[in-house]
């Protein structure tokens, strides 16, 4: 079987998601809170920390460039809380990882504040935010 972009995308995205957030959480009925929470393990979420790279308008919802990087973090995760689903990506780093970062292109419904988050091996949970203006939705919202 040859590993094409699509099939590792698509196992990739199957794993995180089936690791990423509790069982009784699923994707059709998770709010941003519910999932900030899930991320947050009981941890009080704190400002800063984190490197959120996203543009400010953006012209195509549909693909926004996206890049999140916090050094020192065991996992980090992006929420649309506007999304029809708010969790957009959920990516865990081993010990041995070289960096903690994330990047990726994501869909964004309308105009909204995209956070990023990041849970740190001593437990703490950083957060940041930016504003971005959709010009043209991606979510069919």
């Amino acid at each position: 079987m040859e590993l094409t972009r699509r099939r590792l995308l698509a196992s990739g995205s199957a794993t995180l998601l089936a690791l990423g957030f509790p069982g009784d959480l699923w994707a059709d009925e998770v709010t941003a809170e519910q999932a900030i929470a899930a991320f947050a393990k009981g941890a009080r979420v704190t400002p800063g920390g984190v490197i959120l790279t996203v543009e400010v308008v953006a012209e195509d919802g549909f693909r926004v460039p996206i890049r999140v990087a916090a050094e020192g973090a065991e996992a980090l995760m992006i929420v649309a809380p506007e999304n029809p689903v708010p969790p957009i990506a959920l990516a865990r780093f081993g010990p041995q990882a070289a960096e903690q970062q994330l990047a990726t292109r994501v869909r964004l419904a309308r105009t909204q504040e995209v956070l990023a988050l990041a849970r740190m091996v001593d437990g703490s949970v950083r957060q940041v935010s930016q504003r971005v203006d959709v010009v043209v939705g991606g979510c069919g919202a």
